[in-house]
């Protein structure tokens, strides 16, 4: 199983830079950047929240469920 990082696309949606975004949320451009390639183990949930509510976007916007096409 896959969680696909979709924040990229709702950031190019919403036009927000990576800059903009991580000065809103608190984080580093360099954490948001491992964030939206999908290379973070664990996101927390008061991190999500303010990137959703800075995007005005749902949790279901960013993250994605995939379930792998390979058996484990």
């Amino acid at each position: 199983m896959d969680i696909i990082v979709n924040l990229d696309v709702m950031m190019a949606i919403r036009k927000v830079s990576s800059k903009e975004l991580a000065k809103a949320v608190g984080i580093t451009e360099a954490n948001l950047s491992l964030l939206k390639r999908g290379k973070v183990k664990g996101v927390r949930f008061e991190t999500l929240a303010s990137i959703c509510e800075y995007l005005s976007c749902q949790p279901g916007d960013i993250l994605e469920y995939r379930k792998s096409n390979t058996s484990d």
